[in-house]
């Protein structure tokens, strides 16, 4: 019987654009080494290019599944009262932790989760809730891609993948918009003029505080005008 080590973790979890995309990655027990020697790590301590080489090689070595989440689906857990961002996190990791686990006939028997919430605790019980195999052992810390290669492996298949699906939209809008990210310089001015664009809309997470709070701003400025 093989015996697998699994890793989570996310990428876009911050930006006003684009897509959340969750990953868990799978290897072998005592294989862990084979990722150091691809130069596995956090994916943001990685470039673009760096993260891109390595997982041509990554692919080859662990077995994952990967889950991509709209901006829509960001909303919507952020607006209900029946969930967060975090519980959407936990909902949609364990389903692919289920799912990979099952192609590898329940072997996972340890899965590290890099944790987005500030209470482990309760994120570490509601995570276990939603897993189906009970010899899984979870360990859910903060941090964890810097300090465990397995879930650098799962930042790196997500991270690329983030990337990727930011150029599909690109290409197929004819837009740049920048990272996504607020704090981007090309993301503030492309939001900035169309915030309000009907064909752009399914594209900008408006439950974020930047997007409401220039909505407000606009919306005022119209009425002041008016």
């Amino acid at each position: 019987m093989v015996n697998f080590i699994a890793g989570i973790d996310e990428a876009g979890r911050g930006p006003i654009i684009g897509p959340l995309v969750i990953a868990v990655a799978a290897i072998e027990e005592g294989k862990e080494s084979e990722l150091k020697a691809l130069g596995v790590k956090d994916s943001k301590l990685l470039t673009e290019k760096q993260r891109e080489d390595i997982l041509k090689h990554l692919e080859k070595i662990v077995k994952y599944e990967l889950v991509i989440l709209s901006p829509e689906d960001v909303d919507n857990a952020l607006n209900s009262e029946n969930t967060n961002l975090n519980w959407l996190e936990a909902d949609h990791g364990a389903a692919i932790l289920n799912k990979l686990d099952v192609k590898l006939n329940n072997d996972i028997k340890k899965c590290v989760i890099d944790c987005p919430s500030t209470n482990i605790q309760a994120y570490s019980k509601y995570f276990q809730e939603k897993v189906d195999n009970n010899e899984t052992k979870l360990q859910v810390e903060h941090k964890a891609d810097l300090n465990y290669l397995i879930v650098g492996a799962a930042s790196i298949i997500a991270k690329v993948t983030r990337e990727k699906e930011l150029e599909k939209l690109k290409k197929k809008l004819h837009i740049d918009f920048g990272s996504g990210y607020p704090s981007d310089p090309n993301t503030k001015k492309f939001l900035q003029e169309h915030w309000n664009n009907p064909k752009l809309q399914h594209i900008f997470r408006k439950s974020w505080e930047t997007y409401k709070k220039l909505a407000r701003a606009k919306q005022q400025k119209n009425l002041g005008e008016y």
